[in-house]
């Protein structure tokens, strides 16, 4: 499975980012996916998962209420809704697949990962 990230950039605080995981090699139907992310000088981090049919999932406190993560599988993309954010959601944001039944938030469990996209929000 490949995965490629888009939709980032800079924004100011309080602003919004839609984020794009698209999928080619196999159908991500099958995958449970996640959203991580890497500040400068820090460990990466769990975001977001979901489940392969989208009736579960999860997130870090530090971002509950402001992103939601959501798929559609018929185009083979996972997607992040960022809604105010914060300068402390500066950082490289990676998408992952992984092919276990639970949703899991360790990055430990995914199989495949994205390059990652930069999300850069000023204050």
């Amino acid at each position: 499975v490949q995965l490629v990230e888009s939709g980032g950039g800079l924004v100011k605080a309080g602003g919004s980012l839609r984020l794009s995981c698209a999928a080619s090699g196999r159908t991500l139907s099958s995958y449970a996916m996640g959203w991580f992310r890497q500040a400068p000088g820090k460990e990466r981090e769990f975001v977001a998962a979901i489940s392969w049919s989208g009736r579960v999932t999860e997130y870090d406190d530090s971002v509950k209420g402001r992103f939601t993560i959501s798929r559609d599988n018929d185009k083979n993309t996972v997607y992040l809704q960022m809604n105010g954010l914060k300068p402390e959601d500066t950082a490289v944001y990676y998408c992952a697949a992984d092919a276990s039944i639970v949703v899991h938030t360790t990055g430990d469990w995914y199989d495949y990962w994205g390059q990652g996209t930069l999300v850069t929000v000023s204050s």
